[in-house]
């Protein structure tokens, strides 16, 4: 199921904060466009209940923080290491 069809579902003009804060495992796991809070449809519900939307925006920087544990992590260039290397052989420079 994608994101429109799961949101579509849902009635955030009914919707209480205990409801929504039940629903947003599954308003998270299935919105795959943008950030959950950019939502149009969220964006009446989110102005109506600040503490929900405070805890979206919360869940969504603690979700961009997990992603870049993932990100790839950039190798030292070759140069670099042959640079350590070659320093490593020099005699080190006598004490005063």
């Amino acid at each position: 199921m994608n994101d429109q069809n799961t949101l579509d579902n849902f009635n955030f003009d009914t919707m209480t904060q205990a409801d929504f804060e039940e629903r947003l495992p599954e308003i998270f796991a299935t919105h795959t466009t943008g950030k959950v809070s950019d939502d149009p449809r969220l964006q009446p519900f989110l102005a109506a209940h600040p503490d929900a939307a405070a805890l979206v925006r919360d869940l969504e920087t603690i979700a961009e923080h997990a992603r870049s544990l993932f990100e790839p992590v950039h190798e030292p260039s070759e140069d670099l290491w042959a640079k350590i290397q070659s320093r490593m052989g020099e005699d080190p420079e006598p004490e005063s």
